[in-house]
C-alpha cells in the first residue's frame, strides 16, 4: 500500500515537470528561431516478489526533454540583415568579451556602431572574409562593413556602337565622345574624331583631363568592305582590336592604356562598327570603369554573400556568412537567448559556406518563427492535466485504504 502512495507522487513529479515544458513552448510561440521540446516518461525499476516471478512497478519518471528541430515558418521582414536558414545549419556567432562561439537559428541581426554584424545580445555573427576584387574566400571571422568607400577602377576597355556614313564627302569629320576614369577616378573624356577619306575613315584621339596635360597620339584607320561590314585586315592596326594610349595622367598613372574592342575572340568584326549608307551616328557606348564611390547598402543572397553597393554602381562582395552542421543537434547545450553551444552529446561543429554540402541556404529578409503548435500544446496540457489528476486520485485512495486499515484496531 505504501508502494502505491510514492507511486502516485513519481506521477505528481513527473507531470508537474511535463507542465512546466509544455508552458515553456507556450510561453516561447512567438520567439524568433525557438525550437520546442517533447518530454518522454520511462518507468522506474519493478520490485520482484520473493519466490515468484511476479514483478510489480514503483512508479515513473522524467526520462527525457528533447528538442524538436523541425524548421519553423519563415517571415517577411524589411530588414535586409534579418537571416533565416532555409534547411540545416545554425549560424554562428562569437561573444566579443570571452571570444566563445555559440550557435543559433535566430538571424536577427544588425550593424552596431562600428560596424560589427550582431545579434540582439552584441555577439557578432562569424563569416568568411572574401576579397572585392578576385572573390576569393579567406578566413573565418566577424562580419564586418567595409571601408565606407571604395577605390576607383581605371578603364581598360571602351566599346561602342557606331555607323560611319558612307555616302559622306573626302574630309569630312564625325566626333564621337566617351567618359574614362584614370587610376585616381578623375574623368578623361575622349573625343575621338574621324575623318574621311579616299578608302575609309582616319581617327585620332583628343583628351581632355582636369590636369590640362593629358594627351594621346593613337591614331588608326576605320575600313569597310563593300556591304558596309568592317573589313579588319583593312583597318589600322589591321586584324586587331587598337589601342589608346593616353600620357601626361598625373598625379594618377601617368600612362594609360585602353583597348577599343570592335573585334570578336576570332578576329571577326562583331558588328559594332559599320559603314551603311547613313548618317554617321553613335548608338551605344561602354567602357569598365568608374571612380570611388560611398558605400549606400548593403544585400544578402541565397548562397550567403554580402555585397556592398556603391554609389558609382559598384557591387562588391565582401563577407560570406558561416553555418554549422551537427552530428547531432539534439544534443546542443541551450545557453538562454536563442543560443546554443556545442557538447559531447552534439558532436564538433562542422563549418561551412550555405548551399554547400549538408547546408541550406539563406533566406534573406525573412526570420524563422518558433515551431511551437499551439493546437498539439494545448491537446498535451490536457492529457499532462488529467494524468496528473489521476495521479493525485490514487495517492487519496491509498490514504483511505491505510485508514480503513488502521480502523480495523477499532
Amino acid at each position: 500500500m505504501i508502494g502505491s502512495l510514492y507511486s502516485g507522487i513519481s506521477g505528481l513529479k513527473a507531470n508537474t515537470s511535463a507542465m512546466a515544458v509544455i508552458g515553456d513552448n507556450i510561453a516561447n510561440v512567438d520567439t524568433t528561431g525557438f525550437k520546442c521540446s517533447r518530454v518522454s516518461f520511462a518507468n522506474i525499476f519493478s520490485s520482484t516478489l520473493s519466490q515468484t516471478n511476479l514483478q510489480i512497478g514503483r512508479g515513473v519518471t522524467l526520462n527525457g526533454v528533447n528538442p524538436q528541430w523541425e524548421s519553423g515558418s519563415l517571415e517577411n521582414t524589411t530588414s535586409a540583415t534579418d537571416l533565416s536558414v532555409n534547411g540545416s545549419g545554425l549560424f554562428m556567432v562569437s561573444d566579443p568579451s570571452t571570444g566563445i562561439n555559440y550557435y543559433t537559428r535566430a538571424g536577427q541581426f544588425e550593424w552596431d556602431n562600428e560596424g560589427n554584424l550582431v545579434n540582439p545580445d552584441g555577439f557578432i555573427v562569424q563569416g568568411y572574409s572574401v576579397d572585392p576584387t578576385t572573390g576569393d574566400i579567406g578566413t573565418i571571422g566577424d562580419i564586418v562593413l567595409p571601408n565606407g568607400s571604395s577605390a576607383p577602377n581605371p578603364t581598360s576597355e571602351i566599346t561602342f556602337g557606331l555607323n560611319l556614313n558612307s555616302d559622306a564627302e573626302v574630309g569630312d569629320t564625325f566626333t564621337s565622345s566617351i567618359t574614362t576614369y584614370d587610376s585616381l577616378g578623375s574623368e578623361a573624356i575622349l573625343d575621338i574624331v574621324f575623318e574621311r577619306t579616299a578608302t575609309g575613315w582616319d581617327w585620332t584621339v583628343d583628351v581632355t583631363h582636369d590636369n590640362g596635360t593629358a594627351t594621346s597620339a593613337s591614331t588608326g584607320t576605320i575600313a569597310f568592305d563593300a556591304n558596309g561590314e568592317l573589313d579588319p585586315g583593312s583597318c589600322v592596326p589591321a586584324d586587331a582590336n587598337p589601342t589608346i594610349t593616353i600620357t601626361g595622367l598625373a598625379p594618377a598613372n601617368p600612362t594609360q592604356t585602353i583597348t577599343w574592342t570592335y573585334l570578336d575572340t576570332a578576329g571577326d568584326s562583331d558588328g559594332s562598327v559599320t559603314g551603311y549608307s547613313s548618317e554617321s551616328t553613335k548608338t551605344a557606348q561602354s567602357q569598365d570603369g568608374y571612380p570611388s564611390g560611398s558605400l549606400q547598402s548593403v544585400t544578402v543572397d541565397e548562397d550567403g554573400y554580402f555585397t556592398g553597393i556603391y554609389s558609382n554602381g559598384s557591387m562588391l562582395p565582401f563577407a560570406l556568412i558561416t553555418l554549422a552542421d551537427f552530428a547531432s543537434y539534439a544534443g546542443l547545450a541551450k545557453q538562454g537567448s536563442n543560443l546554443y553551444s556545442e557538447s559531447l552529446a552534439s558532436g564538433q561543429a562542422l563549418l561551412g559556406a550555405p548551399n554547400t554540402a549538408s547546408l541550406g541556404a539563406i533566406a534573406p529578409s525573412t526570420l524563422e518563427m518558433s515551431n511551437v503548435d499551439m493546437a498539439t500544446e494545448f491537446v498535451e496540457m490536457i492529457t499532462t492535466q488529467r494524468a496528473y489528476q489521476a495521479n493525485s486520485k490514487v495517492i487519496t485512495t491509498s490514504d483511505e485504504i491505510l485508514q480503513e486499515l488502521i480502523n480495523i484496531k477499532r
